[in-house]
């Protein structure tokens, strides 16, 4: 761990050396007591802020409290030295134990340390080196070879190879030409590239994940608000049974001080600092964890949420699919098949879905604006315009049904989209989508997670649907869905299981938003990814599900040993100090000990085998 001298080790070390001072000089009686009174306030004194400030929030009880009874009643019978060093332990403690989970935070950030503090901006063909924050949407920055590239944007010169294995968790280097995206964090390795920001500092995936990172922690667990109450419910009744313990021997013949100084060992080991400190750590290196394996976890509730997983519901498009539609065949014996996709291009034209994209990518030729009217998409089955001042119908098969007009039913794995010319059946084009890689072993290695329910959502024709999830081995599968029938039929299988949603988070954001667990697929820098999801897989493999399934479990394992040992140890030191066989000097190296203890296993979660 590293060392930081900051204002707490120093008042330990001034309050340490008034103690030393003290012991040396026993024998001037007043010296030595005012030297005590002050090496007690120099080190408690903040103690006692803290839990006046949560007196007036009317919380009375914690480890504060105890601490301040304990020593405040050792001054009453005269085991003055002890008050002071039981203090001086407790704060000392809590130092290393804040060290313990400082290093820890910051060490996880490095991982994560994806901020560029300048950018190069390209004004009137000069390099103007400033910081970050000053950059604007629209303005024109180079990134050399070997710097982070600091904000998002789109390449408008040269060609590079950029390391995104910050971001993406992924260690081969990505290939960037003009046109392409680049993202804050990425590194740029080998050539000079030029870029328009499209984003500024604050709202930058590089700030956006770091923020979510260090804020993680807002968002907790059911077992984090658990161990919360647990204290606030065990503090007061320690300190019941503390004042029992003096009460009852006393009134029945026993010595006094004997007895308050066994309530006192009692008070000191009963303090709950391995659980406070040592449990929202646990979570914390999990999160960090999943974030150096390229998986945004927006808190310790999701990943809480990752161990209690019965049900994973795939979107197709774009998540068991690649989600880049090309145009694979024309069928139109009516008209020229350059005709036919210059109309269904032009009537596509408005339209931001992929499939859409892909057909006026295939015409690639200017398209005139003015030659398009009446515009009208209809989610999930397709759109209606005048086109050539005719009436153009480009969809799906339910379109055409709800339209009455007849058209072939096809065999094909591609998506089939039809189109009509005045309410007049012309052709059909297949719109090929190839399987991810990462797809074709997903439900073995996920049944070996302890996931065995799957099941794909899609708006594509059953036979389409039917072939994909033969091929990825899921045998459950809903098609020719719309948006809003997502929605419903995720609250229907939810009912029986707690259900995440995999989707690419853009189109999907509602049905994410529904899940018990939303998880985003290829969302880098997509703030419908972001807002709406738990979990965003920040590189386009859904291996990496069972990865932050893996890590869910390693942290639920790792806080739950520590719940277990804290208490048992605890318990134990409990019953010794009642029976008077622990001083009270053992019980804060046993509490501190304790504490330490746990810390360090709940860091193993950044180093353990997956």
């Amino acid at each position: 761990m590293k060392i930081k001298l900051n204002s707490d080790i120093i008042k330990i070390i001034i309050s340490a050396v008034l103690f030393v001072l003290a012991l040396f000089l026993e024998d001037y009686r007043m010296v030595y007591l005012i030297l005590l009174i002050i090496s007690y306030i120099v080190v408690a004194y903040e103690i006692f802020i803290e839990a006046f400030k949560k007196l007036l929030k009317g919380n009375v009880f914690d480890e504060n409290t105890l601490m301040i009874i304990a020593t405040i009643s050792a001054f009453i019978i005269g085991e003055y030295p002890e008050a002071v060093m039981v203090m001086l332990l407790f704060e000392f403690g809590e130092y290393l134990s804040d060290l313990a989970v400082d290093n820890s935070k910051e060490s996880i950030v490095k991982l994560m340390d994806l901020r560029s503090d300048y950018v190069n901006l390209k004004i009137d063909q000069k390099i103007k080196k400033v910081d970050v924050r000053e950059a604007k949407v629209g303005d024109l920055f180079v990134v050399k070879p070997g710097e982070k590239v600091p904000l998002d944007g789109v390449v408008t010169e040269g060609v590079t190879l950029v390391d995104t294995s910050s971001l993406t968790g992924e260690s081969v280097p990505r290939e960037v030409n003009v046109g392409d995206s680049v993202l804050s964090g990425f590194v740029n390795i080998s050539g000079l590239i030029t870029a328009e920001a499209i984003c500024e500092f604050e709202t930058s995936t590089a700030s956006k994940i770091i923020s979510m990172l260090e804020n993680s922690d807002e968002k907790k667990t059911s077992t984090e608000k658990f161990i919360t109450k647990f204290s606030r419910i065990y503090t007061p009744i320690v300190v019941l049974l503390a004042f029992l313990l003096v009460l009852i021997p006393t009134l029945m013949g026993g010595n006094f001080d004997d007895w308050l100084y066994k309530a006192l060992v009692f008070l000191v080991t009963a303090c709950p600092c391995a659980l406070v400190i040592s449990v929202p750590l646990g979570f914390f290196c999990g999160v960090g964890r999943a974030s150096k394996e390229g998986i945004l976890v927006k808190g310790s509730d999701g990943l809480e949420g990752l161990t209690k997983l019965n049900t994973i519901v795939f979107d197709k498009t774009g998540t068991i699919t690649e989600g880049k539609f090309e145009v694979r065949n024309i069928v139109s014996d009516k008209i020229s098949t350059d005709e036919f996709l210059k109309l269904a291009a032009y009537g596509e034209y408005y339209s931001n879905h992929p499939i859409a994209r892909s057909i006026t990518k295939a015409y690639n030729e200017q398209i005139y604006e003015n030659e398009i009217k009446d515009y009208k998409e209809i989610s999930g089955q397709g759109i209606m315009a005048n086109v050539f001042s005719k009436q153009v119908i480009i969809g799906n098969e339910k379109l055409f049904e709800t339209e009455k007009i007849n058209v072939p039913k096809i065999d094909d794995l591609g998506t089939i989209i039809y189109v009509a010319l005045d309410g007049k059946y012309l052709g059909y084009i297949i719109i090929g989508d190839k399987i991810k890689e990462s797809a074709l072993h997903l439900v073995d290695n996920l049944k070996k997670v302890g996931i065995n329910n799957m099941i794909m959502f899609s708006g594509d024709a059953e036979d389409v649907v039917k072939k994909v999830a033969n091929k990825v081995k899921i045998s459950k599968y809903y098609a020719k869905l719309l948006p809003a029938d997502k929605v419903q039929r995720l609250r229907e299988i939810k009912q029986k299981s707690f259900t995440s949603f995999v989707g690419d988070g853009i189109n999907d954001a509602p049905v994410i938003k529904e899940a018990d667990l939303g998880i985003s697929m290829g969302g880098i820098g997509s703030d419908a990814a972001i807002e709406a999801s738990d979990v965003v897989l920040m590189h386009d493999d859904l291996e990496k599900i069972v990865t932050a399934i893996k890590i869910s479990h390693i942290t639920h394992r790792i806080v739950k040993f520590n719940i277990v040992f804290a208490l048992v140890f605890k318990f134990l030191m409990l019953g010794l100090a009642t029976f008077g066989f622990a001083s009270i000097w053992m019980a804060v190296f046993a509490d501190v000990g304790v504490t330490l203890l746990a810390v360090l296993n709940a860091l193993r979660i950044m180093k353990k085998k997956l």
